[in-house]
């Protein structure tokens, strides 16, 4: 049980730590031992005279200068920046720096009580050693939170919570007063909230907020996910109230005002699992021989009104969030449930991208603008696959239209240089209690590809409709790959014999697409993919339109979510009022709402892909002990990942232990060498593993090589 830590004696080496932070805060001004010795606290004169020789010691270092008889000041190699910190498992962190390349390693005997994602002051030095950036945290600007989740350890007087987080190095106190006030019962998951950082010799010290229940629980475990994340689980009460008093029924003279689609064949297309239907197509035959094609988009920005307290609190969520066994909406249910959702044969109001398109996909005409449909039929994906593949079934001749249509515009963007990433996604089939009871790969079919081509071209010409005018908007943007990424990527990818060419942006997408291709259905294929969108920039929102390298279009931007993304709640305003209005609208603001929503959207999918790994961990855990087959993922200086065959789960060896040899961590060649023997195992490599051991609650497996 850990123990609030006290006060301890002036060492020499504390002494000169905190001499180096007073210097470091007035990298200008310089002092003398008894100046120091003031600022630091200290009256007898022993410990003036201990200043004394840090000082000598810290000038014989190179560490500081004298200036004058009795003057020191930090050497001019030291200065102070602002960034971001990332902490490592290890303990040892990197702050990332605006305009400096390199991150500045910061030594864990350096860090006060931060986390990552704290914006710090960092005093900078070289290091003598490495050569490398080297610094001390002397300020913590901004903590990126307050809020954590651990278990509760309790002693008689106090308590303190462990956190869950393995890159979080210090423990939470909590007084008696707390333990009584919630009732708390030793090893409880809990969420606390810091109220004092205390400093590098004190833990911090927190309240409890909610109590969640015991590790490996289910709902304990879903729970804490979203808190670590700082998600809300549910809406506030005034919140759920303002969306139950919408009106419901639509008004003749709402209807008068749209474009009607109601007698026009409409469908959605959707998982069979699927609580909201955002989005709708519309097929009709012209007298001329094309097709009018509608893409019908729930008008979310007609019953969500702009700064009501429904969209505050939509913006502030920014998307909703999908993890294993439930959604947690960006909207309340009646919106995005009902009143939004494009169900069958209900009429509903929709904003929609209308095109008049040839068989041989060639756009003639488009229109934008407000519509009222009303949907005929909701298909599955598997049920609108079906008729695909047999070309018999309700609205099989409408269907198979769209399918060939969609095939023209995917082969035209792969032409243009688009990359067709075939990412496997794992879905689990849950029992009764929201156990995983099997887990399997959700395949992308025609189905599932048709709905893609036409959302991406709703998407891609609602942005250049509004880019060729230059106006202020939201827009999807791509930025090409990093150049030293892509060097990363290239030397892993010939050790496996697939060559990339990274001469030009066509050349690397082509090269790319060829080798997701010649990979698929091999045993490296997901790692190949993974490794591939790692090398990738990462997609974001902004006003400022740099296109879209990935799916290569100069202009995009999402227009067909609104139910769950706020930069499409976003795009429809922006559009209806460039429809309806020649004034210009604030471009720093809807900035501001893009940086917003992309930050979101990370936290959102980390928060997706550890509930992933907390359901992977539960269902591995029913083969303890058992030898299965998997192939080498990744490989570190402690351990190798090795992903379970068929499964998708990703195991760690450690290296120590490892029989028979000693390994060493070849970084250069992704692989790990026997230091004796000579034998590597290498990224790609199959091997066969036992599961020795599952954390459900660190959501951590481990693994023995046989």
């Amino acid at each position: 049980m850990p123990k609030k830590k006290k006060s301890r004696k002036i060492t020499k080496q504390i002494l000169q730590s905190q001499t180096l932070n007073i210097l470091r805060k007035h990298p200008k001004k310089s002092f003398n031992y008894k100046q120091l010795a003031k600022q630091i606290g200290l009256g007898d004169e022993s410990s003036k005279l201990l200043v004394q020789v840090v000082l000598n010691e810290l000038e014989e270092n190179e560490k500081i200068i004298s200036v004058s008889k009795g003057k020191y000041k930090l050497k001019s190699q030291s200065s102070v920046v602002e960034g971001i910190i990332d902490i490592t498992s290890s303990g040892n962190a990197y702050v990332t720096v605006e305009n400096i390349n390199d991150d500045i390693f910061i030594n864990a005997k350096y860090l006060p009580n931060v986390v990552s994602g704290d914006s710090v002051e960092v005093s900078v030095f070289s290091s003598y050693k490495s050569r490398r950036l080297e610094g001390e945290i002397i300020n913590v600007i901004e903590r990126n939170t307050h809020q954590f989740v651990g278990k509760i350890e309790i002693s008689k007087n106090f308590a303190f919570v462990s956190i869950k987080n393995h890159k979080i190095h210090f423990d939470i106190f909590i007084n008696s007063k707390e333990i009584k006030t919630h009732d708390l019962k030793n090893g409880q998951l809990v969420v606390c909230n810091v109220d004092d950082w205390g400093d590098k010799r004190n833990n911090p010290s927190g309240t409890i907020k909610e109590v969640l229940g015991y590790p490996g629980e289910h709902h304990a475990e879903i729970y804490s996910i979203l808190a670590e994340h700082n998600i809300d689980k549910t809406f506030e009460k005034n919140i759920e109230e303002k969306a139950k008093n919408i009106p419901q029924t639509i008004t003749k003279e709402e209807i008068e005002k749209r474009r009607d689609f109601r007698t026009i064949t409409t469908f959605t297309i959707d998982p069979f699992d699927a609580k909201d239907f955002d989005d709708a197509l519309s097929i009709q035959q012209l007298e001329n021989g094309n097709y009018e094609i509608g893409i019908h988009i729930a008008d979310v920005s007609h019953y969500v009104l702009e700064n009501d307290s429904i969209d505050k609190e939509a913006q502030e969520r920014a998307t909703s969030i999908y993890l294993v066994d439930r959604v947690i909406p960006m909207l309340p249910e009646i919106l995005s449930n009902n009143l939004c959702s494009l169900r069958p044969n209900e009429e509903k109001l929709c904003f929609s991208a209308v095109f008049e398109i040839s068989s041989e996909g060639e756009i003639k005409n488009e229109w934008f603008g407000k519509t009222v449909i009303l949907s005929d039929r909701r298909f599955t994906y598997e049920e609108a696959q079906e008729r695909l593949e047999t070309k018999e079934g309700d609205y099989s001749a409408e269907l198979l239209t769209l399918n060939s249509i969609a095939k023209i515009f995917k082969d035209e963007r792969k032409n243009k240089g688009a990359i067709s990433f075939h990412k496997l996604e794992t879905k689990f089939k849950l029992d009764e209690d929201k156990k995983p009871i099997s887990l399997f790969i959700k395949e992308s079919k025609d189905a599932h590809k048709l709905i893609e081509e036409f959302m991406l071209l709703a998407n891609r010409k609602v942005a250049e409709f509004i880019g060729k005018k230059s106006l202020p908007f939201v827009y999807r943007i791509h930025d090409t790959p990093n150049p030293e990424k892509l060097e990363t990527l290239s030397f892993f990818l010939k050790s496996f014999g697939y060559k990339l060419q990274t001469e030009n942006k066509k050349s690397i997408a082509q090269s790319m697409n060829k080798i997701l291709m010649d990979v698929k259905g091999k045993d490296e294929a997901s790692m190949v993919e993974t490794l591939t969108i790692r090398t990738m920039a990462k997609a974001i929102y902004s006003t400022e339109n740099i296109g879209h390298y990935g799916l290569a279009f100069n202009h995009y931007t999402h227009f067909t979510s609104p139910i769950r993304r706020y930069p499409d709640v976003l795009v429809h305003r922006l559009l209806f009022h460039y429809l309806n209005n020649t004034s210009r609208v604030d471009k720093e603001r809807i900035e501001k709402l893009c940086k917003h929503s992309s930050e979101m959207e990370i936290i959102a999918s980390k928060a997706e892909r550890d509930s992933i790994k907390y359901m992977q961990a539960v269902y591995i855990s029913n083969f303890i002990g058992e030898k299965l087959e998997g192939i080498i993922s990744g490989v570190t200086d402690f351990g190798i990942f090795v992903e379970v065959s068929n499964t998708t789960c990703e195991g760690l060896i450690r290296l120590k232990d490892i029989q028979g040899d000693f390994y060493i961590y070849d970084e250069k060649n992704y692989c790990i060498r026997g230091k004796q023997t000579n034998s590597v195992l290498r990224i790609g490599d199959k091997v066969k593993v036992k599961i020795r051991k599952v954390n459900i609650d660190k959501r951590e497996i481990n693994l023995i090589l046989l």
